[in-house]
């Protein structure tokens, strides 16, 4: 793991300090304003009074001291300044210079220091590295002055996870209206998802069967996952109460019209799960250049459709046999 503690790697220098003796200077005819701005002119450079035009546009030239003037600090203190007033001397004798180490900077954010720590994980998924580095921040018992505050990778991964997390909520109240819309009651809508959110089950197993071998774990494609397997367990159970309303309607008693629905729908069901499987094992098994990105949801999406082919045939129809019998008990 690289680790960067966020102090050692923001050393600034070194530095040199010049100390100007204000009466040595006057007495050579220099103010501490002339000899701060040759200094500056010897390191850094000073801007022209007048900008340089070329091709109509106005460029700023600052102006430096030769770099032999600059080399150490034996020809700094040797450079020969001129005085507003035609005096000479020179920088080393008007001021004193040092050398001073390297200096830690002092980062503020909100008018508070900040220390930034970085690191890079290796053979490890971010949310167990960080569940681990949580734990030690923890157990430092740090004071209330100091606040601790994770950011980087982890920080937009829980935004994802948040904003991903609000997706499948509208992707589940979205489909319940679409149902209700399509049934014209509560009892379908109900059934069928109730279905499909046992379904996600079948997702978690998965992750957790292939975490075993891998460092596979729930990621922002095994929860776009949960939600396309959320519409496909919907499309299953719509199949399944369309064809139990035929046969109901066909005069068959309730528990019959369900069997025959179930019948009637098992091969379709299987078909398209299956037919999906297939479709997703290339991805699953990360075959072929970038594949791994969209592994994870390759293998939600199975798991979930394997645990969808037995609930949609047991628990749609059981939920739904129990509120329309309910129903209409409660209406007699």
């Amino acid at each position: 793991m690289d680790l960067k503690n966020g102090i050692e790697d923001t050393m600034s220098g070194p530095a040199l300090e010049f100390r100007v003796n204000p009466m040595v200077a006057a007495k050579a005819g220099f103010t501490a304003e002339e000899v701060s701005t040759d200094a500056t002119a010897i390191l850094q450079g000073v801007p022209s009074t007048n900008p340089l035009v070329a091709n109509n546009r106005a460029y700023t030239i600052r102006v430096r001291l030769p770099e032999m003037n600059r080399n150490s600090l034996e020809s700094m203190s040797n450079t020969v300044l001129i005085s507003s007033s035609g005096k000479t001397a020179t920088l080393g004798s008007l001021a004193q210079l040092n050398e001073l180490p390297g200096q830690t900077e002092i980062t503020r954010e909100n008018l508070l220091r900040l220390v930034e720590v970085k690191a890079r994980f290796e053979g490890e998924s971010l949310g167990t590295g960080m569940a681990k580095v949580q734990r030690v921040v923890s157990d430092l018992h740090l004071p209330p002055s100091i606040r601790v505050v994770y950011g980087g990778t982890y920080a937009q991964q829980q935004k994802d996870f948040r904003d991903m997390a609000v997706v499948l909520v509208l992707a589940i109240v979205l489909v319940f209206i679409v149902l209700l819309f399509e049934f014209r009651s509560f009892s379908a809508p109900i059934a069928i998802l109730s279905s499909a959110l046992l379904s996600l089950s079948g997702v978690f197993l998965a992750l957790l069967v292939v975490s075993v071998f891998t460092t596979m774990t729930v990621n922002l494609a095994s929860i776009m996952g949960m939600i396309m397997v959320i519409g496909i367990v919907a499309k299953n159970g719509i199949l399944l109460l369309d064809a139990n309303q035929k046969f109901s309607s066909a005069g068959f008693a309730p528990e019959e019209a369900m069997i025959q629905a179930g019948r009637r729908r098992l091969r379709p069901i299987v078909m398209t799960a299956l037919a999906s499987v297939a479709g997703m094992l290339p991805l699953a098994l990360a075959l072929g250049a970038g594949s791994q990105m969209l592994q994870p949801l390759a293998i939600a999406v199975i798991g979930g459709i394997l645990v969808s082919m037995v609930l949609s045939l047991i628990v749609t129809p059981a939920v739904f046999f129990y509120m329309t019998k309910r129903r209409s008990a409660d209406s007699n």
